[in-house]
């Protein structure tokens, strides 16, 4: 499992919020400048989820390692923000009451079925054609859901069947490290 000391949370989290707050007044994206700890140089996917008063107000990010850690948590965290089209964009006035949780993700490795995924350890993307469906490990934990309704679960977000993942579908399993601020 990809882990992050606390040092690398704080600021992840904090340039995760800054970010969001100067979109917010100026509508630019700041770029931050690199940190020393090695660990935030590293390529990895990153997922942001906003929550405003406890509920859920945005989630945005990406599974494969495009960018520097450093650099994909603020880039996800303006994206949660105000590109997430299931909420209307989250304004300055919100930005107080709403809380940061962050996922960064390890790499991806191919799952063969039931026995390959672990609930509450285990996030999925199933893809199968120009289809792609991701969930988080927190998601089956959630849900309440076995390995099987998870693979299931996720091939229905992916618009596949249910039993894609035994027809086809590629089926891959990465670990996250999940925080958010106290």
């Amino acid at each position: 499992m990809y882990r992050l000391n606390n040092s690398a949370r704080d600021y992840l989290l904090k340039a995760a919020r800054s970010t969001i707050e100067a979109y917010l007044r100026s509508g630019a994206r700041p770029v931050p400048d690199p940190p020393a700890a090695r660990e935030l140089l590293q390529k990895r996917g990153a997922f942001v989820t906003l929550y405003l008063r406890g509920r859920l107000r945005g989630c945005v990010g990406y599974v494969w390692p495009l960018t520097p850690l450093y650099r994909a948590v603020p880039e996800c965290a303006v994206s949660a923000a105000v590109e997430d089209a299931r909420f209307r964009p989250l304004s300055l006035k919100e930005l107080p009451d709403t809380e940061i949780e962050l996922s960064a993700l390890s790499g991806l490795e191919e799952a063969g079925g039931v026995a390959d995924v672990l609930v509450g350890t285990h996030g999925l993307l199933v893809s199968q054609g120009d289809r792609r469906g991701l969930l988080l490990p927190k998601v089956a934990v959630e849900g309440g859901w076995t390995a099987e309704q998870f693979l299931e679960q996720t091939c229905l977000k992916a618009g596949l069947s249910r039993q894609a993942w035994k027809n086809g579908a590629t089926v891959e399993r990465f670990t996250a490290t999940v925080f958010r601020e106290v």
